[in-house]
Parts: C-alpha cells; sequence; structure tokens
C-alpha cells in the first residue's frame, strides 16, 4: 500500500520547483493533494502531471498574501475533507537583495506576508483540521540563512528565522498532541528563487528538486516521531 494512501495533503507554492516535486510525490504516495499557488498555469502543470500517473489533487489559484483567502481556503477544506492530515508551508518570495537601511518598504512587507504572516495564518486556520487526523504532520520549508549572517539578505534572512521561532513555539504547544511539526532545509536545489539570487549560476549544475521529495515524505508519514526540530535533506 502507498505510505500516504487516503491521506489529504496541502503544499503551498505547488506550481512549480520543490512544491512542485513535493505534491508530485506525496500524491504517487496515495495522497489527494490540495495544490495552492498563484499561477494557474503552473498549478495545471502539476496537477497534469498527478493525473498522468494515476494521482488525485485539487487546484486552488490563491495569493496567500491576500486577506482573508487563507481563512476563506480553510473553510472550503474544513467542507469538503473534514480534516487535514498534512501541511506543507513551501511557498517564499526572495524579494531583494541590497542594503538593510535601502530595502522598499513594500517588498519588505510582501517577503513578510508571504513568508512568514502567510504561514502563521495557515496555522491558525488549519490547527483545527489537523487535530481531527490520525497522524498530523506540518512541515514547512526554512533556509540555510537562519545559520549565519548574509549581509543583503535582510527580508529574506528575518522572515526565514521568524518562521523558524514560529514553528518551534507552535511545536511546543502541541507537543502533548498527536501533531507532528518540523521545519526543513531542503539546501542547495535548482529553483526560481535560487536563480533569482545567484543569477550567475549555472542552474544545470544544481540538484534538481525532486532530489529532496523523499525527506519530505519521510517527515510526513504517520510513523514519524519527530517533532519541532529543524531537518536537512
Amino acid at each position: 500500500m502507498p505510505a500516504l494512501a487516503g491521506c489529504i495533503a496541502l503544499v503551498t507554492g505547488a506550481s512549480r520547483g520543490i512544491g512542485a516535486a513535493v505534491a508530485r510525490r506525496f500524491a504517487a504516495e496515495g495522497a489527494h493533494v490540495i495544490l495552492i499557488a498563484r499561477t494557474v498555469g503552473g498549478l495545471e502543470e502539476t496537477d497534469d502531471a498527478i493525473r498522468a500517473a494515476g494521482g488525485a489533487a485539487t487546484l486552488v489559484p490563491l495569493d496567500l498574501a491576500a486577506p482573508g483567502g487563507i481563512e476563506e481556503l480553510g473553510a472550503a477544506v474544513a467542507s469538503r475533507f473534514g480534516r487535514l492530515d498534512i501541511l506543507i508551508g513551501n511557498a517564499a518570495l526572495l524579494g531583494t537583495l541590497g542594503p538593510a537601511a535601502h530595502m522598499d518598504v513594500a517588498v519588505w512587507e510582501k517577503v513578510m506576508a508571504v513568508n512568514l504572516t502567510a504561514n502563521w495564518r495557515l496555522l491558525r486556520s488549519f490547527d483545527p483540521l489537523l487535530r481531527e487526523s490520525d497522524a498530523p504532520r506540518a512541515i514547512f520549508v526554512t533556509s540555510g540563512v537562519t545559520q549565519g549572517v548574509f549581509p543583503y539578505w535582510s527580508a529574506y534572512a528575518a522572515s526565514k528565522a521568524g518562521l523558524e521561532i514560529l514553528v518551534k513555539t507552535y511545536a511546543g504547544e502541541v507537543a502533548r498532541s498527536n501533531i507532528r511539526v518540523n521545519l526543513l532545509d531542503p539546501g542547495v536545489v535548482r529553483t526560481k528563487l535560487r536563480a533569482e539570487a545567484f543569477p550567475g549560476e549555472d542552474p544545470q549544475t544544481l540538484p534538481p528538486p525532486d532530489s529532496v521529495a523523499e525527506k519530505f515524505v519521510e517527515l510526513a508519514l504517520p510513523s514519524c516521531r519527530r517533532h519541532g526540530e529543524r531537518v536537512c535533506a
């Protein structure tokens, strides 16, 4: 039997990169995947790949920074499925790289809205549905920028550092429940965000997003007991 047979999994940033790779892998393991992203075309490509392989998915075009959007999504998932087994907070923006004192206010606020606040809203909206699952799992994608000081990365680094504290705090709060929540650092992977940050880099020299999908499956398994950890792929 597939490892995630019968599970309902929600993946943000599922139109490309790591999100799409994880969604495809979850579907291959038997999960029904709720695909979240702003780009309809990308969502359709992920859905086509999942269905071609015999999997099942639900497409939800959504800007995670839009007021009320995540809350409406939570209500819709509750109405249709009544629970959520796996929550993957993957979507993120790089913003612009440059001196912190010169950062545009709108860029800073957008990065925080997507990388940090949206994940808090996901936890707030889906905590009740995770509690309806027999083996709920929540996995949030972080970055190596939290492990040192990286000049000119202020907005992205601050948002990921904030995400790590948020997730670890939530993990402590649900420690006595059956929810298992972890952070996953995928490392260097061939993604659009990576290309934006390092435009002179040859992407073909980097591991593809599919190379980290297995680690997401491991953390999503009902048998996984890891909790409140920062895991590297």
